[in-house]
């Protein structure tokens, strides 16, 4: 690899940073709103129950926990791999310098 190629390699995370954080953003208000509509389908409900809330009971609050867990990873990782995908696109460099995710 030639030396211009490592040293773009080793910046472009840095550049990526705010690209990420911008689609992180955006994908956290997608799922937000994904939760909503699989709540509203589950239960029938505008609101999914809260934590604290003393008139809901385990099974409620585990459900929606679980449901928007998965969501919120399942969409997560969505919006990263295509933002990665079009990084490497447009670069022809992936935007992270390791091999690992972001957990």
């Amino acid at each position: 690899m030639a030396k211009k190629d490592k040293h773009k390699k080793k910046k472009l995370p840095l550049v990526y940073q705010p690209f990420g954080f911008a689609l992180s953003w955006a994908g956290g208000a997608l799922a937000g709103l994904a939760f909503r509509k699989a709540w509203k389908a589950i239960r029938h409900e505008d609101d999914a129950p809260d934590a604290l809330d003393p008139d809901r009971g385990w099974g409620e609050i585990l459900l929606a926990a679980a449901v928007q867990g998965a969501i919120f990873a399942v969409v997560r990782s969505a919006v990263d791999r295509t933002g990665a995908k079009a990084i490497a696109r447009s670069t022809g460099v992936w935007p992270t310098t390791d091999k690992g995710g972001r957990d």
